[in-house]
């Protein structure tokens, strides 16, 4: 065997062992079927991780909403160490007091319901990124399982180029074909060694993905459940509503918060009162008596006139990516219901196409072996069936695709699953 046909094994070799290191010891193992997958996920992955923290601090900064201010407490000495009869602590007043504010103009309560909002709006961003991970995570379980199921195809074909090697080699020995005719078998597979690796190459990438995504350190080995082949469930053919969309609903959420900040800016703008009452001593007659108050800003110069603009622009944008996620989600669910058709029409199309090259491979190694057909048909037959299997597994990925987008604008893991 020449040293070209030798370069592939020694790329395979390299591949292995930068794997291997890239794993580092780490145990690797087949990834788990989607749907438990995707359970698995909901406790690790990160950013499923970060949309949960996310929650928690809306979750705090409402609860901290809803707290009073704290009162301050003020003890203060007057008339002691001075002159003539203030020398001394004879003649000194001392006094303890208590200052507690005063939210007026409904602060308190707007900013309860700025609280409140945001919790909605957290809770359904926590949804969104559910709906999004899962979406997500199906691509990339798809794309890993395409991957491996090209790589088998490209040992297929390389076994079949193997074939028609041999048969060259026969035919040559035998004195019906040229000595030219082996080496354009060899070249043959020589490049369906060369797409063996590749593919290789290709799925270890895929597989890493898939792993990060679920939040797992060592790489996935391989797919234990296809979810290629898997028909549309009944669901995705129902057309979602388009305000139960996440996207639409956390748009809508952020919208209701956005306008509850502007309430809380516009009470910003009138002014708290302080209240105060306390104690005094007369260290020169040891009496008390007790002392009472009341102070507020004039609003001369801050009318919080800058924050109230800067939430109503806030409010303004919200509504804005509120109509767009509404337009954004209507084309989606058109598009993703007319791909699902399209792709189950284009799936049932390359599955017939399949059949027929690989009947006519078939056929022309026949015609081959017996020397009615050159090996440059033979070749071709070979191609084209390849190309045939490559796009029943292109069509089984866009109609994934396209069932995971309509999922998740439903709201719904993909492919029927529960998360």
């Amino acid at each position: 065997m020449s040293y070209h046909l030798r370069r592939p094994h020694f790329a395979a070799l390299l591949g292995a062992c930068a794997v291997g290191l890239a794993v580092g010891g780490a145990k690797a193992e087949p990834a788990p079927p989607y749907a438990e997958l995707l359970a698995q996920s909901q406790r690790r992955a990160p950013r499923l991780v970060e949309a949960e923290a996310g929650l928690r601090q809306a979750a705090g900064q409402a609860e901290q909403a809803a707290v009073r201010p704290n009162p301050t407490a003020s003890l203060q000495a007057e008339n002691f160490t001075g002159s003539g009869p203030y020398r001394g602590y004879e003649q000194a007043e001392t006094t303890l007091s208590i200052f507690q504010p005063l939210e007026l103009g409904g602060k308190r309560s707007a900013r309860i319901e700025v609280g409140r909002a945001g919790m909605d709006a957290a809770r359904a961003r926590a949804t969104q990124a559910h709906a999004d991970f899962g979406f997500n995570l199906a691509i990339a379980y798809a794309d890993a399982e395409a991957t491996e199921r090209r790589e088998a195809l490209a040992g297929e074909s390389l076994a079949l180029a193997q074939e028609d090697l041999r048969i060259a080699r026969v035919l040559v020995d035998a004195g019906r074909e040229a000595g030219l005719r082996v080496l354009q078998a060899e070249a043959a597979v020589t490049a369906a060694q060369a797409d063996v690796e590749s593919a290789r190459a290709v799925r270890m990438t895929a597989l890493s993905r898939l792993s990060a995504l679920a939040g797992v350190s060592a790489p996935y080995t391989s797919i234990s459940s296809s979810i290629l082949a898997r028909p549309s469930p009944v669901a995705a053919m129902i057309p979602p509503d388009v305000l139960s969309a996440p996207a639409v609903v956390t748009a809508q959420a952020d919208r209701e918060a956005a306008a509850r900040r502007v309430r809380l800016e516009r009470t910003k703008a009138a002014p708290d009162v302080t209240a105060s009452i306390g104690v005094r001593r007369f260290s020169g007659d040891d009496s008390t008596a007790v002392v009472a108050g009341v102070s507020a800003p004039l609003p001369l110069f801050d009318r919080n006139r800058g924050n109230i603009t800067s939430a109503q622009a806030d409010l303004q944008a919200a509504e804005a990516r509120l109509n767009a996620a509404r337009l954004d989600a209507e084309a989606e669910i058109r598009t993703s219901i007319f791909q699902i058709g399209a792709a189950d029409a284009r799936l049932t199309a390359a599955a017939q196409g399949e059949s027929g090259a690989s009947e006519a491979y078939r056929l022309t190694r026949t015609g081959y072996e017996t020397g009615k057909l050159p090996l440059f048909e033979l070749l071709a037959a070979r191609r084209a069936l390849a190309d045939a299997q490559a796009r029943v597994v292109d069509a089984q990925l866009a109609r994934v695709r396209a069932q995971a987008n309509l999922a998740r604008l439903q709201g719904r893991a993909p492919l029927g699953d529960r998360p």
